[in-house]
């Protein structure tokens, strides 16, 4: 495993981490749970992503449930979580990134991960009926307790990021330092153009999500949903749709070969792809078996294998979509 600086900062974050969306409160908990992590954390993963919406609570109970049982030294990982959609019906309590939930929420994730503290908190969507100022100032006062050490953004927009950021920079408070944008190979313009300045003119890291597009490209939705898929999974039905569009399952289709050329899987030259974008600073993974994890970790001897002819041939696969 190789490690990337989180942006401009100080922080080293491993290429690939582990993340519980979907899966932790809906597929998985207690033992699988704590096996998946177990085997991240030995393939050298550093980074374990949540969120306090992730199964209204219940990924961070079972995340902290299996880190009080690892035992891992508390230096050696990087915990986060998210906030904004809340997991209480209260006009303050959902939706929102008003200082009054912020202050509550951060200390309901800490309760529930079992941590003093979180490495890495993100404002999980831009919240349009809460000045920037007042969202910026509940983060820099959360990090200043020590109950978070960096904060940052995700799916927030250039314009809105540079806003919270300036504002940060004018009256001498902590920065956001990191963005999570969902990034796949049919995902690509937020990463690769809309954030293009923010890398060179704040020094901006990224955590990325779903580089499988939630299994797609795994290739294992060719011919349907399968029993027991993430496609299946209760609340995600609105996911079975986009798992099963024609378009996209045919552009599967054409890059199966080249992973074969490249004597991979299909998921792991997704994964090695994501990687091969230097602005990346961690492609998140998910998995519901610890073979899974094992298989996701095999991604990162197929990165150097991506050179201008494989990439020219992915793209050629995509252009049709």
């Amino acid at each position: 495993m190789d490690y990337r600086r989180l942006g401009a900062s100080g922080l080293k974050v491993s290429e690939l981490s582990f993340g519980s969306w979907v899966t932790y409160g809906n597929q998985l908990s207690g033992d699988p749970a704590r096996e998946c992590m177990a085997a991240a954390y030995d393939a050298g993963v550093n980074f374990f992503d949540n969120a306090e919406v992730y199964a209204r609570g219940q990924s961070e109970t079972i995340m902290g449930d299996a880190l009080s049982k690892l035992g891992w030294r508390r230096s050696s990982y990087i915990v986060s979580t998210k906030f904004f959609w809340g997991i209480h019906d209260g006009p303050n309590e959902k939706n929102t990134l008003n200082r009054k939930y912020l202050r509550q929420a951060i200390d309901g994730s800490l309760s529930r991960l079992r941590l003093d503290y979180v490495d890495l908190v993100f404002c999980h969507r831009p919240d349009p009926d809460t000045p920037i100022e007042e969202t910026v100032h509940a983060m820099h006062d959360m990090i200043a307790a020590g109950k978070a050490l960096y904060w940052g953004t995700s799916e927030w927009s250039a314009a809105e990021i540079m806003a919270a950021w300036q504002i940060a920079e004018r009256q001498h408070l902590h920065k956001p330092v990191m963005e999570q944008p969902q990034y796949n190979l049919f995902h690509r313009d937020r990463v690769e153009k809309e954030y293009e300045l923010l890398y060179r003119d704040i020094g901006l890291g990224t955590t990325t999500w779903s580089p499988l597009a939630s299994g797609l490209l795994t290739g294992k939705y060719n011919d349907g949903i399968p029993p027991d898929s993430r496609g299946t999974v209760k609340g995600y039905e609105w996911l079975a749709e986009r798992l099963t569009e024609p378009s996209k399952i045919a552009v599967v289709r054409r890059l199966a070969p080249i992973a074969a050329d490249l004597g991979c899987t299909l998921a792991q030259l997704s994964l090695a792809w994501c990687l091969k974008n230097p602005h990346v600073s961690t492609v998140i993974t998910g998995a519901s078996r610890p073979a899974q994890v094992v298989e996701n970790m095999k991604a990162l001897a197929v990165v150097p294998q991506l050179d201008p002819g494989v990439m020219t041939r992915i793209d050629a696969a995509l252009a049709p979509a």
